[in-house]
């Protein structure tokens, strides 16, 4: 009986003790996916050249490095962009994600990297595809609270201030 009876304690304390670990969670890593449709009614001022009837996809996979305690500490982007219906030849000059609700527009918060001249839309089809680009951690934690108050776009030489436009949406 004294024996079953410490027995029986012994658990009780090993499962009171694993309860209360205050040990910090462990380090985490994350994946956030995020798309946008582009369109050139959504710039401001809507788009109304040659350039309006091209339209777009955005996927972005926002990788996410987190602390014990939950905190962003570091956090890398992946773009993948599909275009469609523009003028044959069109250089895209610039890609980025911009803060901004739908209507307003604001600054660059995260370049793809694009350089001018790397992307023509040969048959004004084309894509954009941008690896493990750096994303300020506060950038990250912002984007992940309110998706839709920032958005992607893409320019050209003939829509300096943006082509096509979407707002960002979570997956």
């Amino acid at each position: 009986m004294h024996r079953l009876l410490g027995i029986a304690l012994l658990v009780s304390a090993c499962a009171v003790g694993a309860a209360c670990d205050d040990s910090p969670t462990e380090p985490g890593k994350d994946t956030v996916h995020f798309t946008a449709q582009l369109l050139p009614a959504n710039e401001v001022p809507p788009v109304a050249n040659a350039e309006a009837s091209g339209t777009g996809t955005a996927a972005i996979d926002l990788a996410i490095e987190r602390s014990g305690s939950g905190t962003i500490t570091a956090a890398r982007a992946d773009f993948q962009v599909a275009l469609t219906g523009f003028p044959a030849g069109t250089p895209i000059t610039m890609a980025h994600i911009h803060s901004g609700v739908t209507g307003a527009s604001g600054g660059i918060v995260v370049d793809t990297g694009l350089e001018a001249g790397e992307i023509a839309l040969d048959g004004g089809t084309g894509s954009i595809t941008k690896r493990s680009v750096v994303v300020e951690p506060s950038v990250a934690q912002q984007i992940l609270d309110n998706p839709g108050s920032f958005y992607f776009n893409v320019h050209t030489v003939l829509n300096p201030t943006g082509v096509a436009r979407g707002q960002l949406v979570r997956q």
